[in-house]
């Protein structure tokens, strides 16, 4: 809670306690709370000036500056036939997940326990130990099946610590429950940075030098990740491309704003939309076609693994396999029939666009060595764990250390361990979220539970699954090396019916000791942490095609196609899935969210009437395909999927818009690209002026627009 000073709208500076909601919610009311107005700054580039101090011990609104990069950038700028440069503001959004935050802690003879709609249930009873000086195996905590994440349940909030507290207090258990225009202004936000970006080429369209310079506003505070979300996009600054000369520069400032932290993709849908965006650029100030300008420069499949210029290698790639697959699935001379058609009807011409996006990302947050505290600099290592429990009757139990919101991981998971165990899926249940029940788990973000949590799953089963052949093996007499796994046995090579179902080698293991290797421990139980040698790194293309009406502006979203790689499918649908929700949270970036503060502080986007959230009704039809291109640094092959159809997004759908306008001389637009924002550009390159601009950050905005 706040003292003395508060630095944002919803700065907590009270707590009540009651038994009754709506009783507590009077309560609240009635608390009077005396505020002395202070200088307000907002804008992030002015807060730069320190003019305006959110907190004045510091002397300075910067809280860090970054560097990463590779080659001579400045030598090759200076060298290059064509230089494109571009101010690119990739604005605050909200995870906005359909159910907010929510706890209930009890503490009870010494222990605490704590449901919570976190993603992070291991974290946050670690956190709980140290805060409230409980020994940890005193504090349990529970993530009940949560109604969307997406980085915004990663914090451990000031809510979950009061509630405990609280609880310990009083001796009896205390709920809290969000509302919406609570989580709109107090759950983190996500984006929100100023880029300043350089691209650099030869006159024949190879790209010889990238330079981004990010201005990132923190808010008012730092969250858990809070400074290091651009530099996850830093490790991809490259993207796809062969780029021989890149760099990255980073400042953290506050302003008085809530905090910004990740929210889906956290740092690389920030990277790629600059890279992207400036590719398209440069094709046009080339007049190059943008497809040909990103083959051009595409790095060989042939050279994977890859070492970028700033040291970071990239496991596996294709990435003109994933664009041939798109260009077929689209038909270009068919689209580019359609939009001359369009735009040439006398009647009410429709401006057509089609953009691109060819993007890799860095996921599966991990290995250890590489972002722990004598590496990139985290408090703790990011591996995963499992426990795989075979039962007496068969029966299998997974516990997982990461804790799924929606994703799927029950179903991939137990695909998985019952492919290992030679049973079916639908007897295998995976547990999650309880710290109570599984080995220590560092939970799930940053797309890395396949690769980090389902290779450790493999990992125990096949572990299992080598014991339950020398069992089987002792039984028939046989070589170890003689028995396989398959159509629901342990059976000899060569003679399937000669074999054991996993309930038989179960049996053994638990109640005939004398059916068991002499020597052998008895039950069937494996518990495996994972730390990977690398992070992996999935690709893809992605096309959008948009119509943007001439007089009024407004864009639409007619078509999509996704070709994604994540290495082999474990489960073809959940993929789909994650590329459908991906793809429209970025749809809802790009055309309709922002998070706007007026010039005084106040949040005027605090619900969904003001926050403009796409519904399915502005979500086309997504075509989806995949290659499969396996990741060498796991056994499974798999790279991460949940993020993808975010980072390649928004910059599609920009690089359409502008495509659809760039005839009618508007070469680029910020996101959001609302029907306002286009018109008024379209107005400006037409030479009929643009009017105010009123949906950026800090401007005075009208009574109706202050809800």
């Amino acid at each position: 809670l706040a003292r003395g000073t508060v630095n944002h709208v919803g700065d907590a500076v009270a707590m009540v306690v009651g038994e009754d909601k709506y009783a507590v919610a009077d309560a609240a009311q009635a608390v009077v709370v005396e505020y002395e107005p202070l200088p307000v700054v907002v804008d992030v580039e002015e807060a730069l000036k320190d003019e305006v101090l959110v907190h004045e011990p510091l002397g300075t609104n910067r809280t860090h500056e970054w560097s990463m990069g590779g080659g001579d950038v400045d030598a090759a700028i200076a060298e290059a036939d064509v230089v494109v440069e571009q101010r690119i503001v990739n604005h605050r959004i909200a995870g906005a997940p359909i159910e907010p935050r929510g706890v209930i802690a009890e503490y009870r003879a010494g222990s605490l326990t704590v449901w919570s709609s976190t993603q992070v249930p291991h974290l946050l009873r670690l956190f709980f130990a140290v805060q409230m000086g409980i020994p940890e195996d005193h504090v349990r905590c529970i993530a009940p099946e949560v109604g969307g994440g997406f980085g915004g349940k990663l914090q451990i909030c000031a809510e979950e610590t009061l509630c405990a507290w609280a609880s310990k207090q009083l001796g009896r258990p205390v709920k809290w429950i969000e509302t919406r225009s609570e989580n709109m202004a107090v759950s983190h936000h996500g984006r929100d940075q100023v880029d300043y970006v350089r691209m650099a080429a030869s006159s024949d369209g190879t790209i010889t030098a990238f330079h981004a310079n990010i201005i990132q506003d923190c808010g008012a505070y730092f969250g858990l990740l809070t400074p290091m979300i651009p530099e996850l996009g830093a490790f991809v600054m490259t993207g796809c491309y062969k780029i021989p000369n890149v760099k990255t520069d980073i400042t953290g400032v506050l302003t008085n704003k809530y905090i910004t932290d990740a929210i889906r993709g956290a740092g690389r849908p920030e990277m790629t939309h600059m890279l992207e965006v400036m590719i398209d650029q440069l094709a046009a100030k080339l007049e190059i076609d943008p497809i040909e300008l990103r083959r051009k420069n595409f790095i060989p499949s042939e050279d994977f693994p890859y070492e970028t210029p700033y040291g970071i290698t990239y496991d596996s790639g294709n990435y003109a396999q994933t664009l041939d697959r798109a260009l077929e699935m689209l038909d270009m001379e068919s689209f580019r029939a359609e939009q001359a058609a369009l735009r040439n009807d006398p009647t009410r011409p429709i401006l057509r666009g089609v953009g691109f996006s060819t993007y890799t990302e860095i996921c599966g947050l991990a290995p250890s060595r590489a972002v722990g505290p004598k590496g990139f600099g985290l408090g703790i290592g990011l591996y995963e764990s499992a426990l795989v429990r075979v039962h007496p009757t068969g029966t299998v139990t997974v516990f997982t250390g990461a804790s799924p919101h929606g994703q799927g991981h029950e179903t991939g998971f137990a695909q998985i361990v019952a492919d290992r165990l030679g049973t079916d899926p639908s007897c295998v249940e995976v547990i999650h979220g309880d710290t109570a029940t599984g080995p220590m788990g560092l939970g799930t973000y940053g797309s890395r539970s396949l690769a980090i949590g389902g290779v450790a799953a493999a990992h125990a089963a096949e572990k299992l699954a080598q014991k339950c052949k020398e069992i089987v093996a002792y039984n028939l007499e046989a070589s170890v090396d003689d028995i396989e796994v398959g159509d629901g046995k342990f059976s000899l090579v060569g003679d399937p019916d000669q074999g054991m179902t996993l309930a038989e080698v179960a049996g053994c293991a638990y109640i005939d000791a004398t059916a068991m290797p002499e020597g052998m421990e008895l039950g069937l139980e494996q518990t495996l942490i994972y730390d990977p040698s690398n992070f992996v790194f999935p690709f893809g293309a992605h096309i959008c095609v948009v119509d943007v009406d001439a007089v009024t502006g407004k864009a639409e979203v007619v078509r999509w196609i996704a070709v994604d790689d994540c290495g082999p499918a474990i489960n073809p649908m959940l993929i789909d899935g994650q590329v459908h929700g991906g793809v429209a949270y970025g749809i809802g970036q790009a055309l309709y969210e922002q998070v706007v503060y007026d010039e005084r502080g106040q949040l005027v986007t605090g619900t969904f009437m003001d926050y403009g959230l796409p519904t399915a009704n502005e979500i086309p039809l997504i075509e989806t395909d995949r290659t499969v291109t396996p990741s060498p640094s796991n056994s499974l092959g798999v790279k991460g999927i949940g993020e993808a159809g975010m980072i390649a997004a928004t910059p599609a759908i920009v690089n359409a818009v502008i495509d659809a306008l760039r005839h009618e001389g508007v070469t680029y637009i910020d996101m959001p690209l609302t029907p306002m924002r286009i018109w008024q550009a379209l107005e400006e390159a037409r030479g009929r002026g643009c009017g105010p601009r009123i949906s950026e950050q800090g401007v005075a905005l009208p009574e109706q627009g202050e809800g």
